[in-house]
């Protein structure tokens, strides 16, 4: 069934490896690196010397370079090849490797001693929530709802469909797929119902798991009511469908075939982790479609898993233990890779964000999020900072007192900024002018 995907393996991402000249130039077309320092108590950024060094290495002697970087990552069975390009550029990473994302993302961890570290944070404006989870806290939600997928008959190479808002039990569920070996494919709460439904046609997946709605800033938006329809509208047919009910908004139940979450955690029992080769599956990955029918990018498990643990301390400098927040949404890849896998395999606590840069309440959520979480750096599009600049309703001093007044306070939260082909306007009023001198706008570098 997997030959019907249409696949972009993209060895050059994950680990980066360039297959054109193209490729190679527009993967790293900034070869600097900025990382963190504290000064008087607050972070800067200072260029590193070493990145060149280790730019070149990995383009001079790919499978030293990974090699070294892969021993971060626990291995339940070694692998006997680093790299095998005999299909270049279809190239395949740790060859006979097994592992587990979950588990390196969530157990060991745990059982490393820091089960009581916050793994992850969630910020929820529109529902004026604040819920933290521990590392330990993370596990025993996960372990459970993986039994819970296991009872509804999912086991390894299954796939799962995850259309949800930003909640926690998103992220459970992408995890819980991991640790029994299945595949999740997230799709952006709020598509539309046939566009969803073209992606349960595509995938086939043994379950879907939503909630009953989302919260936008005009409004609750039902979910419920489109995964029906899009089910309706798939030629094939899921056999399950796992529904978060949230307070504000009750989904109506198919009998037969939808379940609530909570009576599949209350059945469950913790499942441990399966091992799985590297080169197996960790999940898919739709594009949106715009120029055609989407396309599923399958993202293999260990060389995933192992450049993500890199990035997290060679291109964002942030160190287990700190806050980090990327502001982007779980449907997308930034997403995937950095409010889920790669802060979590780094022992980083992530931020879960469930609102927007406006009108959740207002233009300065963002910098509340950043000083009441202690956030170290933060991972966003120029787009947010610009919607954030258009409101002339600016709340300059209302979360941050002498920290809006005080420029080189801003170290404290900005370290770097990976762009994401889009300079950062110099044209700042006063307040977000402040950013400006201490966020680094460097060259048009893909990460990702």
């Amino acid at each position: 069934m997997m030959n019907r995907f249409i696949l972009a393996k993209q060895s050059w991402l994950f680990p980066f490896r360039p297959v054109t000249k193209k490729l190679q130039h527009c993967r790293f077309a900034c070869k600097r690196r900025y990382l963190a320092q504290q000064i008087n108590g607050f972070h800067t950024s200072i260029c590193s010397t070493s990145y060149e060094e280790m730019y070149h290495k990995s383009i001079a002697t790919p499978e030293l370079f990974w090699d070294d970087i892969a021993k971060g990552i626990d291995w339940f069975k070694p692998y006997d090849q680093v790299l095998d390009d005999a299909e270049s550029p279809f190239a395949q990473w740790f060859i006979g490797g097994e592992m587990n994302t979950c588990y390196n993302a969530v157990d060991r961890h745990v059982e490393s001693g820091h089960g009581q570290q916050l793994a992850l944070i969630y910020d929820s404006p529109v529902t004026d929530t604040i819920k933290k989870y521990t590392y330990q806290d993370l596990l025993d939600q996960v372990s459970l709802f993986a039994g819970g997928l296991k009872n509804l008959g999912v086991v390894k190479g299954d796939r799962v469909i995850v259309y949800m808002p930003m909640i926690p039990e998103a992220v459970i569920a992408m995890l819980a797929c991991s640790r029994i070996g299945a595949i999740h494919s997230v799709v952006f709460g709020g598509f539309a119902s046939e566009e969803l439904g073209r992606r349960i046609e595509h995938a086939e997946p043994k379950v879907v798991v939503t909630a009953s709605c989302g919260i936008e800033p005009k409004g609750i938006l039902p979910y419920k009511p489109l995964v029906d329809e899009a089910i309706e509208f798939s030629q094939y047919k899921p056999e399950k469908c796992v529904v978060y009910q949230r307070d504000m908004y009750e989904g109506i139940m198919l009998p037969g075939r939808d379940i609530e979450w909570n009576d599949v955690m209350a059945k469950a029992s913790p499942q441990d982790c399966v091992p799985v080769l590297a080169t197996d599956p960790l999940y898919i990955l739709y594009t949106s479609g715009t120029t055609g029918d989407p396309k599923g990018m399958v993202r293999p498990s260990g060389g995933h898993a192992v450049a993500l643990y890199w990035s997290m301390k060679h291109l964002y400098g942030v160190e287990p233990g700190e806050v980090w927040w990327a502001a982007s949404d779980l449907g997308w890849v930034v997403g995937h890779s950095y409010i889920v896998y790669a802060p979590l395999l780094s022992r980083v606590t992530s931020i879960l964000f469930e609102g927007k840069p406006v009108g959740t309440p207002d233009s300065g959520a963002f910098f509340r999020v950043i000083e009441q979480h202690n956030v170290c750096s933060l991972f966003t599009a120029p787009t947010a900072i610009r919607i954030i600049r258009t409101e002339v309703s600016f709340p300059r001093r209302r979360y941050f007192g002498q920290i809006m007044t005080d420029k080189g306070n801003w170290a404290k939260y900005y370290r770097s900024d990976c762009n994401t082909g889009d300079n950062i306007s110099t044209n700042f009023p006063e307040g977000l002018q402040l950013m400006h001198g201490i966020v680094r706008t460097v060259e048009s570098r893909l990460a990702e």
